[in-house]
Order: structure tokens, then C-alpha cells, then sequence
């Protein structure tokens, strides 16, 4: 089933993938390319009539839930330990001139 993959594609690939490619590592990369396809090829001839396609393994429910504010953020917590507070924020010492 092997599929012929070109030296010009091989070449086109690394330049798409800015890649500097040695003469070993494409021959490399060009087996690896046909076991790719080979390996396409195996599974298109799969019989998947009547499987449902999926997004996950598992299956996943809506995993969201409403924006309530429960606890808010405790700022009236925080800024009660603030030596100085302005507008409901800390207030420091300017640190530049």
C-alpha cells in the first residue's frame, strides 16, 4: 500500500515548516509520511456504519454553570488590614517620582 511521497513535497513541507531538513532527514520524514497514509489507508477501510461520530472518549455533559457570586470577593476582608484604603482600594506610597 505504499504511497509515494515526493521529494518535492518533502521539500514544500520543511519550507511550510520553516525546517532545515539534512538528505537523511527527509528520507526520514518521507517513510514516515507513507506510514502515515498507510496507516490512513487502514483505517478508512473500517466499516463505521451506524457508529455516531464524537468529540470526546468519554462521554461529557454541558459542564457549565451559571455565574452566581457566592462569597463575592471579600474586598470589605482584605481592606479592613490596609493601613490606608482610598475608593475601596489599598492606597500606597508613590514608589516614582
Amino acid at each position: 500500500m505504499a504511497n509515494k511521497i515526493s521529494d518535492e513535497t518533502i521539500e514544500y513541507v520543511g519550507i511550510l515548516a520553516k525546517l532545515e531538513l539534512s538528505g537523511q532527514e527527509k528520507e526520514d520524514a518521507k517513510a514516515d509520511m507513507e506510514k502515515m497514509l498507510d496507516y490512513i489507508d487502514t483505517l478508512n477501510e473500517l466499516d463505521t456504519d451506524g457508529i455516531e461520530p464524537m468529540s470526546h472518549v468519554f462521554p461529557v455533559q454541558n459542564v457549565f454553570r451559571e455565574d452566581i457570586v457566592r462569597n463575592g470577593d471579600g474586598r470589605e476582608d482584605t481592606l479592613a488590614n490596609a493601613p490606608l484604603t482610598k475608593d475601596h482600594c489599598l492606597k500606597v506610597p508613590r514608589t516614582i517620582g
